[in-house]
């Protein structure tokens, strides 16, 4: 099986765009590269990536998309754009021209927006509805107190593929499962979204492990079945708790438990299907 990385991320300190990264942050704060996470990727049997946007900053998708043309593993982008400017057309149309095949989706950083009901801005509309027409997908970098108004602009957009980042970041470690597992429940029925089974380990603190995560997996397979999740390792903030092959092998087990006989899907071909990768831009 060609396993797909459906989350991952490069980035390059000096550069100096990443708001969210500070000196403090010293398992995070240096160069992470392709050269960091080729022997992983073949130790682990994954054979393409989906790279996914760390700055709020239509540069760094241009820096990403350098590196897609460099890398044949990265089988494709998931950019940043200004979701409110008023050339939202224009913009998207430049990184899908410089992005030569690579833009597969946008990701506005919205865990990191003040306002957390921004997207319900009717000024966003527009935006939305030009990512639709476009054929790009939109990553939702959620928490669970934005869900409800996630839950509300998707069924706004119901022609919008969607999918929901890090299964909306679950307080794991605080054991707040009720108001997350009921909200996830809605976006799942009400919409036609995929989640990502990714980015968990990272909530639930340090030394988790198949305890810890069992009953929120659990909760997203029973919610959107298997045809709508896929498998994504959040590397390198990953590393923050487990080593890229940890997260792996716990994936499995994981899958095992919950949807066994679905590797395939879960693991390739429903990121495939989603971001549109077409076996042309994965590497045998």
């Amino acid at each position: 099986m060609n396993r797909v990385d459906a989350h991952q991320h490069y980035w390059s300190v000096k550069r100096g765009d990443y708001g969210w990264l500070s000196p403090r942050d010293t398992v995070l704060y240096r160069d992470f590269m392709p050269a960091d996470l080729m022997d992983l990727l073949a130790d682990c049997g994954v054979s393409a990536t989906v790279l996914i946007q760390a700055a709020a900053t239509e540069d760094e998708t241009r820096f990403l998309f350098d590196l897609a043309r460099r890398y044949p593993s990265i089988a494709g982008v998931v950019g940043w754009v200004d979701f409110e400017a008023g050339d939202i057309d224009a913009r998207i149309d430049r990184l899908i021209r410089v992005g030569g095949g690579k833009l597969k989706g946008l990701r506005p950083m919205v865990q990191d927006i003040s306002d957390t009901t921004w997207l319900a801005r009717a000024s966003l509309d527009m935006t939305f509805d030009t990512i639709t027409a476009k054929g790009l997908a939109f990553d939702a970098l959620v928490k669970p107190q934005h869900l409800a108004v996630l839950e509300q602009r998707l069924c706004r957009h119901p022609a919008l593929r969607a999918v929901l980042d890090h299964a909306g970041k679950p307080d794991i470690a605080g054991a707040r499962f009720d108001t997350w597992s009921a909200q996830i429940a809605q976006i799942a029925r009400n919409t036609t979204a995929y989640c990502k089974l990714s980015g968990l380990l990272t909530e639930a603190g340090p030394n988790a492990g198949i305890a810890e995560l069992d009953a929120y997996v659990a909760h997203v397979f029973a919610c959107f079945g298997a045809e709508r999740i896929m498998w994504g390792s959040d590397w390198p903030v990953v590393t923050l708790s487990a080593s890229y092959n940890k997260w792996f092998e716990l994936s499995n087990e994981l899958v095992r438990r919950h949807a066994s006989g679905y590797e395939d899907a879960i693991f390739a071909s429903n990121a495939i299907r989603f971001y549109r990768l077409g076996s042309p831009d994965i590497p045998e």
